[in-house]
């Protein structure tokens, strides 16, 4: 079915600015992932999948019995998300990304321990709202519970555990919801038409700017993930806190960073960035996307009940008590 016609309405930024709650970005957050869970599910059922999805489904056993084509309330995420993306597309521009970057490393925001940083995440969610659903932590503990019960090591259980905590971003420096959620994309170079509603770039001034608009742009083919600029939000901040603080493998960094790359690593865009490290990344983050995915639906697991087990990963990959920079 095709998008909905866009509504004239106050923007997103405006709407969150004026009512600068969690419930809203969560909310949107999920309406993001149902889009998301239900092209993927769907590329699987009209036989339009690769063999690596389809092998990556296979891959993950809690999710198993799940029907991942059904969520409620489907066409207004759609018109919720396309306007949400119609703002991001316009914003993260180079510029923007470049400052974002500068801003992160000129300070620190806050030094918490990521038990004590899951807590602030926590208040994202207004618990008074008859309509919220789950927690942050509840979120969080339930992707690593997933991964935990399917064997999975413990450095990637942790990595389920820790996967949102870039959202922390809501307290600090978002200008929107614009650069704390929604799918990821290089800038830099041409906006591929594999990212979600493409036709919502034509306001980005780097889409017509002579060097960013072009096929490469400021990149070289082969030039290595590492080394591009992805568009700012929860992922890539989040990212290169662990990459500095934390001794979690590449595999995790990969997780943490690319769990919102779609076009790349369920679309197949931007092959051509890719070095020999990426294509084994890419096998990681695919082998994750499931457990961040599909485990919203699973039981509610008691944050009391966990929290000793998970303290133990916490101090093994980022030092025991240790206050993490933010």
């Amino acid at each position: 079915m095709a998008p909905a016609p866009l509504i004239e309405q106050p923007t997103i930024s405006e709407t969150y600015n004026n009512h600068r709650d969690g419930l809203a970005l969560e909310e949107l957050s999920d309406n993001i992932d149902r889009v998301n869970v239900l092209k993927a599910a769907l590329k699987v059922q009209n036989g339009t999948a690769t063999q690596e999805e389809q092998d990556i489904y296979a891959a993950s056993q809690f999710d198993a019995a799940k029907d991942k084509t059904q969520f409620r309330q489907y066409e207004e995420a759609c018109d919720r998300v396309k306007n949400f993306y119609r703002e991001q597309h316009e914003k993260q521009t180079v510029a923007y990304n470049l400052k974002a970057r500068n801003d992160f490393r000129a300070k620190t925001r806050a030094e918490l321990t990521i038990w004590e940083a899951m807590e602030k995440l926590n208040t994202l969610i207004d618990e008074s709202d008859p309509d919220t659903s789950l927690s942050q932590i509840e979120h969080l503990l339930q992707a690593a519970e997933a991964i935990r019960r399917d064997g999975k090591p413990r450095w990637m259980q942790l990595t389920g555990l820790i996967h949102d905590l870039g959202k922390l971003l809501f307290f600090f420096d978002a200008r929107g919801q614009w650069d704390v959620v929604g799918d990821t994309f290089p800038v830099g170079c041409a906006f591929d038409d594999r990212i979600i509603y493409p036709d919502t770039f034509g306001a980005n001034p780097d889409a017509a700017n002579p060097v960013y608009g072009t096929e490469y742009g400021i990149y070289t083919p082969g030039c290595g993930l590492d080394n591009v600029m992805l568009s700012w939000g929860h992922d890539e901040y989040l990212y290169h806190i662990v990459k500095e603080q934390s001794t979690l493998p590449d595999e995790a960094l990969a997780m943490i960073r690319y769990h919102s790359f779609y076009p790349w690593h369920k679309e197949g865009a931007y092959q051509w960035m890719m070095n020999e490290k990426d294509k084994r990344m890419l096998e990681a983050v695919r082998a994750f996307n499931p457990y961040d995915l599909y485990s919203k639906s699973d039981d509610v697991p008691k944050a009391e009940d966990l929290k000793d087990y998970y303290m133990e990963l916490i101090d093994e990959y980022f030092g025991k008590d240790k206050k993490v920079r933010w």
